[in-house]
């Protein structure tokens, strides 16, 4: 077999090889369980990008395209990327530096903007000072099933005001207690708990039936309908607020401790300029007696042990992931923008 023939054989293999990476990496993002938890920061490949090049942009030096390539396993071949390519930017411990540095410079959003890839997007809730007005309620569940869940069907008691469409979707959930501040015990609003999707198929003259084609959590009867309304899992890096100071409230699952990839909701929103994309710190002061002799305490300087970004906003609240944290974090921890 001379050269020439290796060579074109060569390329053949690697075309196969990259067809097969990309069936199997369209057929995760597919596939509703392979997927439930994917996150992390990606840029979409432009016209003229090499390895090299988004090593040498986004980690600092050329040299790291091969630390690069193996955290993208469908690029088959190294020194052949695509436009329109998602490449994922892997996690180091100055990944902020750089994602900061871009973002001041205004670099890279003019081509293609950062963003974060949370496929989950769809079964985060929200907290409202006013709870949703729903359009429906769950009153009972074919074959009395105590367990809804994908596939099952549903009977639904549409509100006064709902004129239900067969084919149109809804996101069933439920709401939870309300939740006040720790410190002060003033009102902060409704959490509402996102249990799945359902999807109308028959209407009746006092009731509709739907299909459950998305199960989050446990459906349960008498969980409640808002309108389906899709959210991409691609957000945005945007600025982050100067000066903003707030609080986390709470886990999304209420858990005492709060560790990474959590989804939480903070004491911020868009009265506050908090916008999906933002990344904030998490952090800590300490309060010390500046002098024995006298009584007089000064704050120390605040130290950082956690990140996070926002995935949601309301009126005055916020949904967020916590994408890091050093430490165990409680409700109540304060965040701020990175010093």
């Amino acid at each position: 077999m001379n050269y020439h023939t290796k060579f074109r054989l060569i390329m053949c293999l690697s075309m196969l090889a990259a067809i097969i990476a990309f069936s199997v990496s369209s057929y995760a993002e597919e596939s509703e369980t392979s997927v439930e938890h994917e996150a992390g920061v990606y840029y979409t490949v432009q016209k003229g990008d090499t390895l090299w090049d988004l090593s040498r942009q986004f980690l600092d030096s050329p040299w790291q395209w091969p630390d690069m390539w193996s955290e993208n396993s469908q690029i088959a071949n190294p020194h052949r990327i695509y436009p329109g390519d998602r490449i994922r930017l892997f996690q180091r411990k100055d990944v902020d530096k750089w994602v900061e540095k871009d973002l001041d410079k205004e670099v890279v959003i003019e081509k293609e903007p950062l963003y974060y890839f949370y496929s989950s997007i769809d079964k985060i809730g929200f907290i409202k000072k006013d709870p949703a007005t729903p359009s429906g309620t769950i009153f009972e569940v074919k074959d009395d099933k105590e367990m809804i869940s994908k596939g099952d069907l549903v009977y639904i008691r549409p509100n006064e005001n709902t004129s239900f469409i067969p084919g149109s979707k809804f996101t069933v959930y439920r709401t939870l207690k309300p939740l006040r501040d720790r410190s002060t015990n003033s009102y902060i609003g409704v959490q509402h708990y996102l249990t799945g999707i359902v999807e109308i198929t028959k209407v009746e003259p006092k009731f509709a039936v739907a299909s459950v084609v998305g199960s989050f959590r446990a459906i349960e009867v008498n969980d409640l309908l808002i309108p389906y309304v899709k959210r991409s899992p691609k957000i945005i890096l945007t600025e982050s607020k100067k000066e903003l100071k707030g609080k986390i409230i709470v886990s999304e699952e209420h858990a005492s401790i709060i560790g990474d990839n959590t989804v939480a909701f903070i004491d911020k929103g868009n009265i506050d300029g908090v916008k999906a994309g933002q990344r904030y710190s998490i952090f800590y002061q300490e309060k010390k007696r500046l002098d024995p002799g006298t009584k007089g305490d000064v704050y120390l300087t605040p130290v950082d042990f956690g990140t996070l970004i926002v995935l949601h906003t309301e009126e005055t609240t916020s949904t967020v992931l916590i994408t890091s944290s050093e430490k165990s974090i409680y409700p109540g921890a304060d965040i701020h923008l990175p010093w």
